[in-house]
């Protein structure tokens, strides 16, 4: 299963793992766009198998309603946190959480507790969370990551919600083998790719992303590739992947930024996303 998997990283990383024979789900936001992205797959790859499920990670509703609604007996063998958004002008999602944290992390936080019952169900199966080079500036400010007593920073905020996807697969990683679970937790980013994502907002930076990362960003198949290895490779839990030069090249294991690497910050911050989001993980 692939979250935003209908254009960018997530496109080219469902593509990749279609044609090396593997069953994907897109689970996407936007159905239309998904359908005909599912429908390019088919058309490249006629004996790939694909299918397109609704899931708006900026709505904990929609969240809760598609893990309920998944057959329970239906494994997933590994769940692939990539949809994100980047550099958004100040907005909220439905139950208001500063949008790039709200559905960067806490979406994901979400779904990947709602869905534990059934990866569970498959023996080594894993969770993928995919973070950003940019999580390496970031800056986690529990009092108030909804940016509601400061000035709101569009690149603060994200490179913030990048750095939360790495403690949060981190923390997850130490909580399942803790409880002597079989499911792993790694975390991995792309590198530069020239993808949709940094596109929409109005500053002179989103203008600049619009106009000059097509021409000097790597594509999206070769940001794929990280994400691949995470979700394919031998790995063990706990393991985050990039690309060799950092921005570009090969992917090897990595280390995260020493901020990412705090201990006592993860579980600060898992204890805010269970508060935040009214769920607990059976861990």
């Amino acid at each position: 299963m692939v979250t935003g998997a209908n254009s960018g990283i997530g496109l080219a990383t469902t593509r990749r793992l279609v044609a090396d024979g593997h069953q994907v789900v897109m689970a996407c936001r936007n159905l239309d766009k998904a359908e005909r992205a599912a429908e390019e797959i088919r058309r490249r790859i006629p004996t790939g198998i694909v299918e397109v499920a609704h899931l708006d990670l900026a709505d904990g509703d929609s969240i809760n309603d598609f893990a309920t609604t998944w057959p329970h007996d239906r494994p997933i063998d590994v769940l692939v946190n990539n949809a994100g958004v980047m550099g958004l002008d100040r907005s909220s999602t439905k139950q208001g959480w500063e949008s790039q944290f709200g559905t960067n992390h806490l979406g994901h936080f979400l779904l990947t507790g709602r869905l534990l019952p059934v990866l569970r169900r498959v023996e080594r199966s894993r969770v993928v969370t995919v973070s950003s080079l940019g999580h390496r500036a970031g800056r986690l400010q529990l009092d108030d990551v909804m940016f509601d007593n400061r000035r709101y920073d569009r690149w603060g905020a994200y490179f913030q919600s990048k750095l939360a996807n790495v403690l949060f697969s981190r923390e997850l990683d130490r909580r399942l083998k803790s409880n002597h679970d079989s499911v792993r937790s790694v975390g991995c980013h792309p590198g530069t790719a020239s993808t949709e994502i940094g596109k929409t907002g109005t500053s002179v930076a989103n203008s600049v992303i619009r106009t000059f990362f097509p021409v000097v960003a790597r594509s999206a198949d070769r940001g794929a590739t990280a994400v691949v290895h995470a979700t394919t490779a031998a790995v063990n839990g706990g393991e985050f992947f990039g690309p060799r030069f950092l921005a570009f090249g090969r992917p090897r294991q990595e280390t995260p930024s020493r901020r990412a690497r705090n201990d006592e910050v993860a579980r600060r911050l898992w204890e805010l996303s269970e508060e935040l989001t009214g769920f607990c993980y059976e861990l």
